[in-house]
């Protein structure tokens, strides 16, 4: 069994490079890798290009056991992971004929006659591991290089999944001794603390620690907390990741929200209902990025107490019976008397302009405030209500925000 197997992916298709499709198949395999005990430290996109392909190959064959390509093995001229694959590892290609039969047998199940350059899918590195695709028309291969290896599996992503769990992590397992050795994580999320504060009050023995690690990651208004752990049992990861838990709890405790996949949202309404009160939320310029979410969370229906909408910041103006003002001021404004007239304890304004979408932020774009209590906080961005920035990022601070705040006057 080696130790610390160390992998690369490298993207292929000149559309990711474009930003035309987003890449979720690297995300997808480096969770499957992780999940098996992997390591891997490098993500590559590349275009299709036979030259740029095969360094990248190169390259990551001189840091990495195991590399794995996704797309470029279709049938078309600019598919060219085959022969960037046969570059790299100085060898040929290989006509083989039971792979085209297989594939014309593929066709004939759709009952769509096969074209003449599916003939190019046939052709594979010499001496490479046939990996057999029974869901879709793209075979796949293993080149292995000494010890290393390079995989290459197609890049739609039902077929990519299937061949990834069936057929490649057996062959990963088998060839590495990779029986029982296992990385998993923990997230523990964060609201209301910078991210700087949060790191010191870490401290450096935690984020210096090799095993568990705990790395940040900074959102707006949240931060994720990851604490990674690799073991020969899921229980000795368990183990592990909660003993570094509790000790970050007991540094951190009063700003985490919850773990793994829990929402600001749904802490926000479970702190709201523990208190027996409720939030009032004016929009302003923007979709309904703390409403919407609020009801669509469970409970969330019933601490929404009032929502106003507006579509401009003069008509809020307007409603308030003010000038224009700066969108902060206006923010802070519409929070305070939203608050009055709901009786609410919590009051939210995201104030935005709709024709904006993304500037510096000196400049303002959106504008925030939340009222707890006597207490008010804001904040503005350079985003407008264009922007799909702001639609995630005004709501998530808002509610991070008023969480936070809720804690604060109940002593945490």
């Amino acid at each position: 069994m080696k130790s610390n197997l160390n992998a690369e992916i490298i993207a292929i298709g000149t559309e990711i490079l474009l930003g035309e499709i987003t890449d979720t198949n690297s995300v997808f395999l480096a969770r499957g890798l992780r999940d098996i005990g992997i390591n891997l430290y490098y993500m590559t996109s590349v275009g299709d290009n036979e030259v740029r392909i095969a360094n990248s190959i190169r390259l990551a064959l001189s840091r990495a056991d195991v590399v794995i390509t996704c797309g470029g093995l279709g049938p078309t001229i600019d598919d060219m992971t085959r022969q960037g694959v046969a570059a790299a590892t100085d060898r040929g290609l290989t006509f083989q004929q039971h792979l085209l039969d297989q594939i014309a047998a593929r066709f004939g199940t759709f009952r769509v006659q096969m074209t003449e350059n599916n003939k190019r899918q046939a052709y594979v590195p010499d001496d490479a591991i046939i990996i057999e695709n029974p869901v879709g028309t793209a075979p796949s291969f293993v080149v292995e290089v000494g010890d290393k290896c390079v995989i290459s599996l197609p890049g739609v992503p039902r077929e990519m999944k299937f061949l990834f769990t069936e057929k490649v992590v057996p062959y990963l397992r088998e060839r590495y001794g990779l029986t029982s050795e296992i990385i998993k994580a923990r997230l523990l999320k964060v609201a209301g603390i910078g991210e700087s504060q949060l790191g010191e009050m870490i401290g450096t023995e935690l984020q210096e620690a090799s095993n568990p690690t705990v790395g940040l990651a900074a959102h707006s208004g949240q931060i994720d907390v990851r604490i990674t752990a690799k073991a020969t049992t899921e229980f000795e990861a368990d183990q592990m990741i909660g003993e570094v838990e509790a000790q970050l709890r007991a540094l951190i405790g009063s700003y985490v929200f919850g773990v793994d996949k829990d929402t600001i949202e749904s802490a926000l309404v479970n702190q709201l209902r523990a208190d027996a009160s409720g939030i009032a939320v004016t929009e302003v310029g923007i979709d309904p990025v703390i409403s919407g979410r609020i009801e669509k969370t469970d409970g969330g229906v019933g601490v929404l107490l009032k929502v106003e909408h507006y579509d401009t910041p003069d008509d809020l103006a307007a409603a308030l019976k003010t000038s224009a003002q700066p969108i902060r001021t206006l923010a802070e404004q519409a929070a305070k008397a939203l608050a009055a007239a709901a009786q609410a304890r919590v009051a939210v304004a995201v104030v935005a302009f709709p024709d904006i979408n993304e500037q510096a932020d000196s400049g303002e774009g959106s504008a925030l405030a939340v009222v707890v209590g006597d207490q008010v906080r804001s904040r503005v961005y350079g985003f407008g209500g264009e922007s799909e920035t702001a639609k995630q990022w005004t709501g998530t601070w808002a509610m991070s925000m008023a969480w936070r705040m809720l804690r604060e006057m109940n002593g945490a």
